[in-house]
This record gives structure tokens, C-alpha cells and sequence, in this order.
């Protein structure tokens, strides 16, 4: 039997928090750093590779909460910690495969050959060009449609 005085406090479980770290700092890279690259944009598979270890942590202090409670904390903190990382990793998943990729449909598109509307823009120079008086110049234009985000 240990005599009180001689007891010490449970240590803080550093597994949990550096669970909860890893799983905002994996999202937070995402749109720092990974949203720029087409390779990890449309599938942002480096982020999912930071979740598996930010889970694996939380597994170990959720263990570590429970299976030893005399020696670490984290009773409460695990499991809210633990929900929050499973609800920001799935508002991630929700909103880069479901939201962002809500494009609006082809069917709208111009087709080839299809005369396009008129519209004002600003040259290089800054000065407003419309197409329809650049037609009537017969001056040379190149329109160019990107479909996709950014």
C-alpha cells in the first residue's frame, strides 16, 4: 500500500493533446500550404495521411486515461478532445468532397462555335476593351474558359 503523502499526481497526458495538434495542424496545412499544389488540391491525400497519426495518438491517451488513471489525466479531456478532432476531420472530408466540388453544371456552358456574350474587361494597358467592339475592328481575340476552382 502507498502511504498518501508519498502518492504523486497523475501526469498529464501529452498523447491526447498532441492528437488534437497533429489533426489541427494537418487541416491548417491543408489551407496554408496544400491547397496550392494541383497533387494535393483535388485529393488532399497528405492530409489524410497526418490524420492516421493524429487518431493513432488519441487512441494511445484515450488507453493511457483509461487503463491507467492512477498515473495520467485525461478522463475528460480525452474523449472531448478525441470528438472535436473526429468532427473537424469530418467537416474537412464534408466540405472538400461535398461543397467544394459543387460546381455548376456543363449543360449551362457555352458550346464550340457558340457566339460568346459581350463583356468589358481591362486590357494589359488597363484600359477597358469590350468584345463586341474588338469584333467589329476585326481585331484578333482568344478567349479562353477554365472550368474547375481554385
Amino acid at each position: 500500500m502507498i502511504h498518501p503523502d508519498t502518492q504523486t499526481k497523475p501526469r498529464r497526458n501529452l498523447f491526447v493533446w498532441g492528437g488534437f495538434a497533429l489533426t489541427l495542424l494537418s487541416i491548417l496545412s491543408y489551407f496554408l500550404v496544400f491547397i496550392s499544389f494541383p497533387e494535393t488540391r483535388d485529393v488532399p491525400w497528405v492530409t489524410f495521411l497526418l490524420f492516421v497519426p493524429a487518431a493513432w495518438l488519441l487512441w494511445i491517451g484515450l488507453n493511457r486515461a483509461f487503463g491507467a488513471p492512477e498515473r495520467y489525466r485525461g478522463r475528460i479531456s480525452g474523449p472531448v478532445l478525441s470528438v472535436l478532432s473526429l468532427l473537424l476531420a469530418g467537416l474537412f472530408c464534408y466540405f472538400d468532397f461535398s461543397l467544394a466540388k459543387d460546381l455548376p453544371s456543363g449543360a449551362s456552358a457555352a458550346k464550340v462555335g457558340q457566339q460568346a456574350p459581350d463583356f468589358t474587361l481591362p486590357d494589359a494597358d488597363g484600359r477597358p476593351v469590350t468584345l463586341s467592339e474588338a469584333l467589329k475592328r476585326q481585331q484578333v481575340t482568344l478567349l479562353i474558359f477554365y472550368r474547375g476552382y481554385w
